[in-house]
């Protein structure tokens, strides 16, 4: 239930809609009893008490004891005295007063269900947009450790889970307690020993429903699980399709996606199964507390006398009533037993610790003045350290390669900078600044990432570009595209920056989206520019344009260049060459192939991986 109250805290902003339907639901569930009180007199004049239609006489209140007498004589009194002794006169009144209560009350339940909708629809679209932007919030370190279809499936079929299973629980919040309330002071009018007797058995039948659905949870929990199973398959078939099918490897994951979904199958059918014996379950316990209710209320209508025929038959309605809104909220229960796995996986997005959170008295940095200091910096991923007291100033106008074999710490010191991960050890400072203490915005305002994966959107050339510059004019990106060495191809295009280039830019070759993605970087026009091998995964003729293009983009700026080919970083103020995460050699490029060292090495092989 922990989660049902988390869950609820959505519901905070909409007070407005919770309030209007709460008072619809009160008048609901009175119009709802009454209705049912309403068939006592109709009930009187169609079979044994014609006779008390023609006695004209205003009943007088002696007490709670004789309150149901007193309500059922003075209806019967109204009723008589404005159909003026006629009992069909008397009979229409009382069916036209039975309809005007149950249009009344079914008014006011669609107007409970019209609040509900904006209630429920917006916690439901505040829930998942909590889940995304926090999603969006988290450290890539967390993702490292998640499957990215587990992620999907908690934001959109664990939200839909909740919106179909625990939300509607919401309606039952007030409307079928307001029903039983109401439902039970009219039964206590009418008849306290049947009402003390039903109360026996209702219990009874409480404890056999709860049993069931102990269970619901945990089959739920592994159903959810198996979706997002489900989704990761997915989700890796489709981004890696032409690796599957050129090592025909189809059959292989198609047996993992089958074995999945026969998983999901049988899960499934478990729960749905649990689910489905709920319902006649409590059916049937329902209506065996209406067979003994009519059992022992005949007996008091037959025998005892203490109750009459009309009230009796009214006040079975009455119970039938109170087993529709218990009926309901039984299924609640099931509903947020179901739900709260769920929410629990939600949860667990939302509660998860952001360790890259800004400061509270975080600075906002508007521009780059002077230099930047990695001040013996140690990191790790996860027990082995990939830098060991690494320490470099970069001054502002220089450019900074760096060279190494893989795993030697390169794209490290990208990930640092950038702040996807913080330093375990030491601190990187621009102008002095700790970058711990600047805002993230601020900090990577004053970057530009070219990255080996050309990462663009499923959308047109411009706003590919426009994404860290959305004030760009047409104008400002054809310029950025021709710095980029990129217009020459963008023009020729169907609509030129206007064109779609498909998901994940697959309309266009390796070295075409490289290209783009220098020119979003141009037209952010930052004074930091971090490449990350953003060459290594070209041929030699798109190498050759995008190198035009880089050098194009470096003029006037401070760069951080990690490179993989020698064209990138021959020109570069110092080279510095790591190897296990520590420095072994740094210098110009001319001044490195004298040392005749590692880098030399590295140069004759051609491969700085």
């Amino acid at each position: 239930m922990n989660h049902f109250y988390n869950i609820l805290r959505y519901a905070k902003p909409y007070k407005r809609f919770a309030i209007g339907h709460i008072i619809s639901n009160v008048f609901f569930a009175l119009f709802g009893a009454l209705s049912f009180v309403a068939l006592i007199p109709m009930l009187d004049i169609l079979f044994e008490k014609k006779d008390k239609v023609t006695q004209i006489v205003k009943p007088v209140y002696s007490g709670i004891g004789n309150l149901k007498d007193f309500f059922k004589d003075y209806l019967a009194y109204q009723v008589n005295l404005y159909a003026e002794n006629d009992p069909q006169k008397a009979l229409l009144m009382v069916v036209g007063l039975i309809i005007s209560l149950f249009l009344l009350k079914n008014i006011f339940g669609y107007l409970a269900n019209y609040f509900m909708v904006f209630l429920r629809n917006g916690v439901v679209r505040d829930l998942r947009n909590a889940v995304y932007e926090k999603t969006v919030a988290l450290p890539l370190s967390y993702f490292s450790e998640q499957k990215k279809g587990d992620i999907m499936a908690r934001v959109t079929n664990d939200v839909a889970t909740l919106q179909y299973s625990m939300l509607p629980v919401l309606e039952l919040i007030a409307r079928e307690p307001l029903m039983i309330i109401f439902t039970i002071i009219m039964m206590l009018i009418i008849s306290f020993k049947l009402t003390l007797f039903v109360f026996v058995f209702i219990p009874l039948s409480g404890i056999v429903i709860s049993r069931i659905g102990k269970s619901l949870k945990r089959k739920s929990d592994r159903v959810q699980k198996e979706q997002g199973t489900i989704l990761s398959i997915l989700e890796e078939t489709l981004t890696g399709l032409r690796i599957i099918k050129g090592f025909n490897a189809e059959e292989r994951f198609r047996t993992k996606f089958h074995e999945s979904s026969n998983r999901f199958y049988s899960f499934s059918n478990k729960l749905l199964n649990r689910q489905n014996l709920a319902s006649p379950t409590s059916e049937f316990l329902g209506i065996l507390v209406i067979s003994i209710l009519l059992w022992y209320g005949g007996q008091l209508v037959l025998v005892d006398k203490s109750l009459d025929g009309a009230s009796f038959i009214a006040y079975i309605g009455l119970a039938y009533n109170i087993m529709v809104p218990a009926k309901a909220i039984s299924r609640g229960l099931y509903n947020i037993k179901q739900g709260n796995a769920a929410a629990e996986r939600i949860q667990e997005i939302i509660d998860t610790k952001n360790p890259l959170k800004d400061k509270i008295d975080a600075v906002n940095k508007p521009d780059f003045v002077k230099n930047i200091v990695f001040n013996d910096i140690s990191f790790k991923y996860e027990k082995e350290y990939v830098l060991k007291h690494f320490s470099l100033t970069i001054n502002k106008g220089q450019t900074i390669a760096l060279v190494g074999q893989s795993g030697s710490g390169k794209s490290t010191i990208a990930n640092l900078i950038t702040r996807f991960y913080d330093v375990n050890e030491g601190s990187i400072l621009i102008d002095g600044q700790d970058i711990r203490d600047l805002t993230t915005a601020s900090l990577r305002g004053l970057l530009g990432i070219v990255t080996q994966d050309a990462i663009l959107f499923n959308d047109s050339i411009k706003n590919n570009l426009k994404l860290g510059n959305d004030a760009a004019s047409d104008e400002d990106v054809i310029d950025a595209l021709k710095i980029a060495n990129a217009w020459e191809f963008v023009k020729d295009l169907p609509e030129g920056i206007d064109t779609n280039i498909g998901d994940s830019g697959n309309k266009l070759s390796g070295g075409q989206k490289q290209r783009l993605s220098i020119a979003r970087a141009v037209l952010k026009s930052p004074p930091i520019m971090v490449l990350d091998e953003a060459t290594s995964a070209l041929d030699t003729e798109s190498e050759r344009l995008v190198q035009v293009a880089l050098e194009n983009m470096m003029k006037n700026r401070t760069s951080i260049v990690i490179a993989h080919r020698l064209s990138t970083i021959q020109n570069a103020d110092t080279i510095i060459v790591l190897n296990k995460g520590e420095i072994v050699e740094q210098g110009k490029h001319n001044e490195l192939i004298a040392q005749n060292g590692v880098y030399k090495k590295l140069v004759d092989m051609q491969s700085f991986e």
